[in-house]
């Protein structure tokens, strides 16, 4: 029997992924306004390591950069908005931060994109580094208009809340 041969990608030098070429990484857009957290940064965290293209390699950065606009005005479903607690430990005594998702989306919306990605990324340093690809924006205005990002539109199962039940409504 021949063994069929397969592309495995390989990293390019210090930038872990190819800067030119076919396999070069590509700049994607999400508009977060009225979609739910874990939906979201589940599509965010498939794109972000590459698990989208045909030559996906778990040890190599394959992955392409995100940028989300209107983080804030991302929804939680159920209770989470107020049940949701964020924490953050200093390591000394006394030093844990409880923060509940509401008081993230007031005070860093950003953070909770960033970290609802992070919590779906392998943790090692290969994910760092992705995770770095990611850049989220509060507001719709952001700095990258140069890459030329394609827009990416939800999927169905990716839709809010909100449309769902306006579309049983109607």
């Amino acid at each position: 029997m021949f063994q069929q041969k397969s592309y495995l990608a390989k990293k390019a030098g210090a930038h872990f992924f190819e800067i030119k070429g076919p396999n070069a990484p590509k700049w994607y857009i999400v508009d977060a306004k009225d979609q739910v957290v874990g939906r979201v940064a589940s599509m965010i965290a498939k794109i972000i390591t590459g698990k989208h293209k045909t030559t996906y390699t778990p040890h190599v950065d394959t992955g392409d950069f995100v940028v989300v606009i209107n983080a804030e005005k991302v929804v939680f479903t159920r209770n989470k908005l107020d049940d949701k607690i964020y924490r953050d430990y200093s390591g000394y005594v006394s030093g844990l931060k409880e923060r509940t998702a509401r008081e993230m989306l007031n005070h860093k919306p950003e953070e909770i994109i960033t970290r609802a990605v992070w919590g779906m990324t392998n943790k090692s340093n290969l994910a760092r580094h992705q995770v770095k690809k990611l850049k989220v924006y509060a507001g719709s205005e952001h700095p990258h208009a140069s890459q030329q990002p394609t827009e990416i539109t939800p999927a169905a199962k990716y839709r809010s809340v909100f449309d769902q039940k306006a579309a049983k409504k109607a």
